[in-house]
């Protein structure tokens, strides 16, 4: 396939677009913006109230890494609606088989975890 000039300016039509839609506005909203040094607007917003403490508290990794398990499983159970549509109209068993062993092995993983002490709460979280 050769590069004529109708694919140039069509390549240089794009890279107009992604510079004004993506440039300008910034530039814009930087150039244009109240530059207002108030203290109230450096601090959190917590639903119309002083907030209490700092904005920066830590937390334990613990909550980070149920929120991954909690990702990695609602991700694979999504996927399980679409497949679970198509198998019904295909025809066989072979699909039936692919789809148990996708759920065997999701569960062996829960299996595996629980095992593990995954799913344990520790009594203090040490930060």
């Amino acid at each position: 396939m050769s590069l004529s000039w109708l694919h140039v300016s069509i390549i240089f039509f794009f890279i107009q677009g992604m510079i004004l839609f993506a440039v300008i506005p910034f530039l814009l909203s930087h150039l244009l913006a109240p530059k207002v040094q108030a203290k109230d607007l450096r601090i959190p917003y917590e639903c119309g109230m002083i907030p209490y403490g700092s904005a920066w508290g830590r937390f334990g990794i613990n909550y980070y890494f149920y929120a991954l398990l909690f990702l990695a499983f609602d991700v694979d159970v999504l996927y399980l609606f679409p497949v679970a549509t198509y198998y019904v109209e295909s025809p066989g068993y072979v699909s039936f088989i692919k789809l148990l062993i996708f759920i065997v092995i999701l569960f062996a993983s829960v299996i595996y975890f629980w095992k593990k002490g995954v799913f344990s709460w520790p009594k203090k979280i040490k930060v």
